[in-house]
């Protein structure tokens, strides 16, 4: 039985087909393609490439000849190829919307031509936009405010487009600000903690006070295998951590779990169209798969935070080359 992961390469990606070989779901051939553009690093599988169930493919979901050849009897799909740094959609858009919008209808054409029983889409909260109080549920309408999220709302409705319209069997999974081990430091937990092992300063957007909430990795990907395993046909999840912070917030545990202070920190001007808040409402998850997040935020930041000092050789190289 054959499954094939997009984008497993990348931070998420990489975990998800380490967490889903620990759960031996039964699927005996794991096809992970990723094209290794700057943020897939084949390092990250170095693990899961031990697994004689495991073969990578080096190729782009936006080439119909790599994603056709890799979904032929392919039982099921999990989509997480993406380009997904906000900053870097603000001053090069197109690559953006070429990959998550046409490189996920190219993928989801071949997974309608041959029968792919299972397909779920990877995405963000960041498509509904942004929320001054409360959180926001699966229905809530989409209003994208960057280049990159407003590529990934285009890229989901393409996904339940092909569900309606097809009848494939797809599933979309929205999630909030990811954190964890292996985490590319253009992003802003090891982008700071890395500045700050070098003594660096940290550079925070306008008055610090937009907030997010906090997801680990490893909850994710039990999120994402609960979706793959029961999920109902044309269904969207939320995923989210539960913990809410101003990203001020985050920099202060940072700064803290670094042995700085706040002589440290660099206010920057603030991001074009920057959110003020993101937060997911998980209820339905919760009550139809089970879903509960399993790392606590405090616990979770100090061992990522520790990765990273134990593990310079991974970043250090990424960042020289930044």
């Amino acid at each position: 039985m054959r499954i094939v992961i997009t984008g497993a390469a990348g931070f998420i990606g990489s975990r998800f087909v380490e967490m889903l070989l620990e759960a031996d779901l039964g699927y005996d051939e794991v096809v992970v393609l990723d094209a290794l553009t700057y943020s897939g690093r084949l390092e990250n599988l170095e693990l899961a490439l031990t697994d004689p169930r495991v073969s990578f493919v080096q190729g782009s979901i936006t080439d119909p000849g790599v994603t056709e050849a890799v979904l032929a009897g392919a039982r099921a799909v999990v989509h997480l190829a993406a380009e997904s740094h906000v900053d870097r959609s603000i001053t090069g858009a197109r690559t953006f919307f070429e990959t998550n919008v046409i490189g996920t209808q190219t993928l989801l054409e071949s997974a309608r031509r041959h029968g792919v029983e299972r397909f779920v889409h990877v995405s963000t909260d960041e498509v509904y936009g942004t929320i001054p109080e409360g959180s926001w549920r699966e229905d809530h309408i989409l209003e994208p405010n960057s280049p990159y999220s407003s590529s990934k709302a285009g890229s989901d409705l393409a996904a339940l487009a092909y569900h309606r319209t097809y009848g494939l069997h797809v599933n979309v999974t929205r999630c909030s600000n990811n954190y964890g081990p292996r985490q590319f430091p253009e992003k802003v937990i090891p982008l700071f903690v890395s500045n700050l092992m070098d003594d660096l300063k940290v550079p925070l957007y306008g008055d610090g006070l937009n907030v997010r909430d906090w997801l680990h990795v490893d909850d994710h990907c039990r999120g994402i295998l609960l979706v793959l395993q029961g999920g109902r046909a044309g269904e969207i999840y939320n995923i989210g951590g539960g913990t809410e912070l101003t990203n001020r917030e985050l920099t202060s545990r940072l700064l803290a779990l670094c042995g700085k202070d706040e002589t440290s920190i660099e206010p920057v001007a603030d991001r074009l169209g920057h959110d003020r808040r993101y937060s997911v409402d998980c209820s339905k998850i919760r009550q139809e798969l089970g879903y509960v997040p399993q790392v606590p935020f405090e616990e979770g930041l100090a061992a990522v935070v520790q990765w990273y000092h134990d593990n310079e050789s991974w970043w250090r190289p990424i960042k020289e080359s930044m």
